[in-house]
């Protein structure tokens, strides 16, 4: 659960105030810290003088010359230390990715592995000064968070919290592999009148289609019987069928590369026509740069190659 940004800030004491106490336990003295930090001696004595009586704590034990921390605030000031090195390292890391241009996409596993990673080698070789960071996850990308600067989102537009700059409509059908297809023989057709193996895909997103929804919206009036194999990542149901273990549910667009290298084929016409699109969405946040513009155009051509659904 993320912190409430208010609640946060009542509860941690100055940051002003910690900087200076880990730069004064560094150097044992509170006019060096004051010289690092381009401040004078009284402002850092008086920034821990403030955390003292904060925390109800004595941090340094204070002597003529030198001031000496305790072994409280030794260990204190050993986390901040390790916590700023983090904080400088992100902030280091972020200016370097936008200076050359990094451009960070977010999808699916099913998306990233079955459709984009198979083509992005193309892009790579068209523009191999491109740098392109893939993230993946199967949870919503928060866009407004700055968690990716485009995703190839399942939905239907308009989205608050991006632009769509391209979209593609998707269909359903039955997919096997060719051994399991030759085995059914002229029943592949219509492989629901006999004995067959289905492989199903459990999820929690309400846009997904089990076979039940399939085979009523088909118009098909048939109970399917329980899946032989049940899977909760759609990347391992096409990979069990492609072993033959069985008749996948395919999206269109997600089995074409296998549909293509012949380990799938499809069984039969019938297909359902996905009510949602998958959709190229670009941030509001997002600022322009010659890999963007690069990777937009691509992802939209390819978009539009695509079988037609």
């Amino acid at each position: 659960m993320t912190a409430n940004p208010l609640s946060l800030k009542r509860s941690m004491p100055s940051l002003t105030a910690l900087v200076a106490l880990e730069a004064a336990v560094r150097h044992k003295s509170f006019t060096r810290a004051a010289q690092e930090l381009g401040v004078t001696q009284t402002a850092v004595s008086r920034q821990v003088l403030g955390l003292e009586e904060a925390m109800g704590v004595k941090l340094f034990n204070r002597q003529h010359r030198t001031v000496e921390p305790t072994p409280q605030c030794s260990q204190l000031a050993l986390a901040l230390n390790r916590h700023f090195r983090g904080i400088a390292d992100s902030v280091k890391d972020f200016g370097e990715a936008n200076a050359k241009g990094v451009v960070t996409i977010g999808a699916t596993t099913a998306f990233a592995q079955l459709w984009l990673l198979p083509r992005l080698v193309q892009f790579r070789t068209n523009y191999p000064e491109a740098r392109i960071r893939l993230t993946v996850s199967d949870r919503p990308f928060d866009l407004e968070a700055g968690e990716a600067d485009l995703v190839i989102r399942y939905g239907m537009a308009p989205f608050t919290d991006g632009c769509s700059i391209a979209s593609r409509g998707d269909l359903l059908f039955p997919v096997a592999s060719p051994d399991y297809a030759e085995r059914l023989g002229s029943r592949s057709t219509a492989f629901w009148e006999g004995d067959h193996d289905l492989i199903a895909t459990e999820s929690n997103v309400r846009s997904w289609y089990s076979w039940h929804d399939w085979f009523r919206e088909v118009g098909l009036k048939y109970r399917p019987r329980q899946a032989s194999l049940t899977f909760n990542h759609f990347p391992g149901t096409l990979y069990a069928a492609r072993a033959g273990q069985g008749i996948a549910l395919g999206w269109g667009l997600l089995v074409q590369t296998f549909l293509d290298d012949g380990t799938l084929v499809r069984l039969g016409q019938t297909s359902l026509v996905a009510e949602g699109r998958f959709h190229v969405v670009l941030s509001k946040r997002t600022p322009p740069t010659p890999a963007l513009e690069a990777l937009l155009t691509w992802l939209s051509l390819a978009f539009e190659s695509a079988p037609a659904a």
